[in-house]
């Protein structure tokens, strides 16, 4: 249950630094949220129309972030940059593309630091909308279940400091958003607030410390209340309680419900509740309150967060919510006895990346290695240490094998469940793929991560061993996985290797795609595309048995094939494979590139630019006791589905757009299939814009692009299409597991529920997992109509060898049995493993002196947790080490 998920952005200013000493430290950071509840605030992506003024957990999250973030760029001053300063973001509305812009300098892509936050507010949310969670009292603080809920939040803070530290990125953000929700909730789900309290709990973080003064059982807590707005049904006791909510548990005489209009609790006596989740009395008997409640929330978020930087240290902190520019390099690489070639020309091009880009802000976050030899592929390497990947690498030579097919698609499967988001993965191989059945899985594991994975094929079938006759389109599965992810497949031969590899530092720049017209070929006259203001650093890509090409640009110029330095550009040639490198700045307009070819040709074009998007999908719930967005990570038929677009690259005074609006274009035709308008959602500067799909719209059984147009305010029209595909997906998946660690040598139960909004559908469905530990399913075929769902379990063996602080991913798999079937529905689900012994432990700070203080008024106050960093990063001291935040409150409610 929630502060309220589908409400307004909570609206913070930074007012003020001051410096302070400390004997165990050198500065003090003094950041003062002003919360305004009036017109400061505006909705955001999940804002619907229950209560337009209240502050949800997605703004108190992202809040909370862009603040130690802010913190974390002030203590770090950039190298070779001035540094920032605190009166610069004085009374502004904190943006991540200002905070990078400031930082890193203008134009810098915040791609990957908006994924990260956009993941754990997604992760926060769901605990409002999951099946197994949405009701579960120790999740939410409720139910008077204070100890419980103490105790999962700080299994799911202890879990995110696991995972982080095993590089395990992502499964850290999702429990982060999981810790940070139950944080919030305690606010605005207990009577911490009517009891006075100014402060954050100076105990929820600490597990060495006891919860004091809780309500016992028949201790009496409130009073009856018939009406919306219960501002006086506490009975003023000094117990600390929180309110009952449905029917489980049942509430006892005399204690105080949730409340709000679908609490079944709340109409028995005594009636009425005392969340604070929102600023409606529909939704929140105590919405006065509402304000308060977060406040206290969004301190204690701070809170959080900085306890998990001074753990992680700055650089762990900072690539756990991926605060830089920079992605990670991944290998998929082929270890057989005639890929010699290709080896070396990995080696050569990941030494020049990490050369060039070392202690830099493009310096990458993960390098992630998976080999592959028939039978068998992996390990998988995963490091932040460049050194540490450049030994391993070097290590790996070219032996055995030789035989084709190969296991390329199980290790590649292993990179993507380990590869950081928005990265690029580089397939090197000379054969075709032994495990095709994975092509869907891996389509769709692809988009998930949004990975790029570009093959990069020696086809030289004399270097094989034949067992058998190669079938002409084998390769046909690595063409689709490169299509569905935004990759390439690039063919070449040995003696282009060391040179067509030069592609992988593209994967460095942080690249867009832009739209051809048309987007198929082969095709009777020229391709299109445009260029605005915007872009720079064009490169495009072609290969295939071309004969001639020519490139024209809008005033008419142009270059053809054999002009290698010409008026537009540097164009350079590898036996089937050109590069041509436009000049800066590119002519604004539309281009042209006529082709003469055999066979279809391939063409890519890219850019670097600071202006892109990211977007996902949505259920609107509307009807529940939290009103929001169920997020999605496919489309399903049959939904009104909520599309959610967030413009990045929008800066103020510089670059301010409007008129938004996205087509839908078919994949394999690229034929408009619709288009619609986007409503700015909150104010242009966060870029946030949103669209209701109609469920005809989606009647696609075919992938399609989503393609944004947008006009400047100098009325220039901008293009960007998304790097990936959508689908549309004929079920809905729900995947559930333990809400704490798996343990060697014990079983997991995890719940799997599949609906249907459209059928009838014959399903048949499949779960597996990575690594291969035993695995059983009570579903394995399925019927459903429309409007209903089926439940069933999964059972998990974890074997008693299985290595600690490691990955384990669930995947269940649906697919349509028909003549003309659909695309089947993918559910993940990352667990970690762990031994119960092992978990981390969190050093208490110490007894508080904080001093109190009323909030209506300007005053100074100190938290419990008081930093001690030493002089090396990430190190810890014996002494009191929490980050000392100092805060001002201004409370003009």
């Amino acid at each position: 249950m929630s502060l309220s998920s589908p409400l307004p952005f909570l609206q913070v200013h930074v007012l003020a630094m001051n410096l302070l000493s400390h004997p165990y430290l050198g500065s003090l950071l003094l950041l003062i949220p002003w919360l305004c509840p009036a017109s400061g605030f505006f909705p955001n992506i999940w804002s619907l129309v229950a209560a337009p003024n209240s502050i949800t957990h997605q703004d108190l999250t992202e809040e909370a972030v862009l603040n130690v973030t802010l913190q974390l760029f002030l203590e770090r001053p950039p190298s070779g940059r001035n540094p920032l300063h605190l009166e610069d973001f004085q009374g502004r509305t904190l943006l991540a593309d200002d905070l990078f812009g400031a930082y890193f300098g203008l134009g810098t892509p915040t791609r990957h630091f908006r994924a990260a936050l956009g993941e754990v507010a997604r992760a926060n949310a769901a605990q409002d909308f999951l099946s197994v969670t949405k009701h579960n009292p120790e999740l939410h603080f409720d139910a008077e279940q204070l100890v419980g809920s103490r105790a999962r939040l700080l299994e799911s803070l202890q879990e995110a400091l696991s995972a982080a530290h095993a590089l395990e990125y992502t499964l850290a953000r999702q429990r982060l958003g999981a810790m940070l929700h139950t944080l919030q909730d305690f606010y605005s789900h207990s009577n911490w607030v009517e009891l006075g309290k100014q402060q954050p709990h100076p105990d929820l973080l600490w597990p060495g410390r006891k919860l004091k003064n809780l309500a016992q059982v028949g201790d009496l807590m409130c009073s009856d209340c018939e009406d919306l707005s219960c501002p006086g049904n506490l009975l003023g006791s000094i117990f600390l309680t929180s309110g009952y909510f449905g029917t489980e548990p049942p509430k006892p005489p005399g204690k105080c419900s949730h409340g709000g209009h679908f609490d079944q609790s709340s109409h028995d006596i005594p009636r009425g509740g005392i969340n604070k989740d929102s600023t409606s009395p529909t939704f929140s008997p105590h919405h006065a309150l509402h304000p308060q409640a977060a406040q206290l929330a969004f301190q204690a978020s701070i809170q959080a967060l900085n306890l998990l930087r001074d753990r992680l240290g700055d650089t762990g902190f900072s690539r756990l919510l991926q605060i830089s520019p920079a992605s990670g390099l991944s290998f998929v690489l082929d270890t057989t006895g005639s890929m010699g070639e290709e080896i070396n020309a990995a080696k050569i091009q990941a030494r020049k990346i990490i050369d060039q880009h070392r202690g830099g802000p493009m310096e990458p976050t993960h390098y992630i290695l998976v080999p592959f030899h028939d039978p068998g592929f992996g390990p998988v390497l995963k490091t932040s240490d460049p050194d540490a990947f450049w030994k391993h690498l070097n290590e790996i030579h070219a032996l055995g094998g030789g035989d084709e097919p190969e296991m390329c698609l199980s290790a590649l499967e292993l990179a993507l469940l380990h590869t950081p988001q928005f990265s690029d993965i580089f397939v090197f191989t000379d054969a075709s793929p032994k495990d095709v059945y994975l092509t869907r899985r891996i389509e769709a594991l692809s988009q998930k991560q949004h990975c790029k994975v570009t093959f990069l094929v020696t086809e030289d079938p004399s270097r094989r061993i034949r067992r058998e006759v190669l079938f002409p389109k084998r390769f046909e599965p690595y063409e689709a996985i490169a299509k569905a992810s935004g990759g390439e497949v690039i063919f070449t031969k040995d003696k282009h290797i060391q040179n067509v590899a030069n592609v992988m530092k593209e994967s460095m720049m942080d690249m867009v795609t832009l739209a051809l017209v048309p987007c198929v070929l082969p095709c009777k006259g020229p391709l299109v595309f445009h260029v605005d203001k915007l872009l720079h650093g064009v490169i495009i890509h072609l290969h295939g048995e071309i004969s001639t090409f020519r490139i024209s640009d809008p005033r008419g110029i142009s270059q053809d094939i054999y002009q290698d330095q010409g008026p537009l550009g540097h164009i350079q040639h590898f036996g089937e494979f050109w590069t041509v490198n436009l000049k800066d700045p590119p002519q604004v307009g539309a281009w042209l590139i006529a082709i003469t070819a055999q066979g279809t040709p391939v063409v890519r074009v890219k850019a670097k630019t600071s202006l892109d998007f990211l977007f996902s999908f949505g259920i609107p719930i509307e009807n529940g006791p939290h009103p929001g967005l169920y997020p999605l990570s496919q489309p399903v038929t049959g939904l009104y589905t909520l599309l959610l677009v967030e413009v990045m690259g929008l800066i103020s005074g510089i670059l301010e757009m409007n008129h938004f609006y996205i087509i839908l274009r078919g994949s394999s035709e690229g034929e408009e299939l619709g288009h619609v308008a986007l409503e700015p959602t909150g104010i242009p500067k966060r870029g946030l814009f949103t669209a209701l799909l109609d469920p005809k719209l989606l009647l696609i059984q075919r992938p399609f692009f989503l393609e944004l147009i947008g006009q400047d305010n100098k009325g220039s029209s901008l293009q960007r299409v998304a790097s990936q595909p959508c689908t549309v997906v004929p079920v809905l998946l729900e995947l559930s597991g333990p809400s704490n660690p798996l343990s060697p040598g014990h079983h997991a139960l995890l719940s799997l529920r599949i609906s249907s909004f459209s059928g009838p559908w014959d399903l048949t469905v499949t779960a597996s997992i990575r690594p291969s530990f035993p695995l059983t399913s009570n579903l394995s075929r399925v019927h459903l109509e429309k409007n209903e769902s089926v439940w069933g379990q999964i059972w998990l063996q974890v074997p008693g060898s299985a290595t600690l602080d490691s990955l384990v991913t669930v995947i269940v798999t649906a697919e349509t049995m028909s003549d003309n079937p659909s695309p089947p529905a993918h559910a993940f689900l990352q667990l970690f493993v762990q031994s119960s012994s092992q978990q981390e432990q969190l050093d208490d700070p110490g007894p508080s002196s904080r001093p109190s203080h009323n909030i209506a008024r300007p005053q100074l106050y100190t938290s419990t947790l008081e930093p001690q960093r030493d002089g090396a990063e990430g190190t810890i001291r014996a002494e009191p080490w929490w980050r000392l935040l100092l805060m001002l409150s201004i409370a003009t409610w």
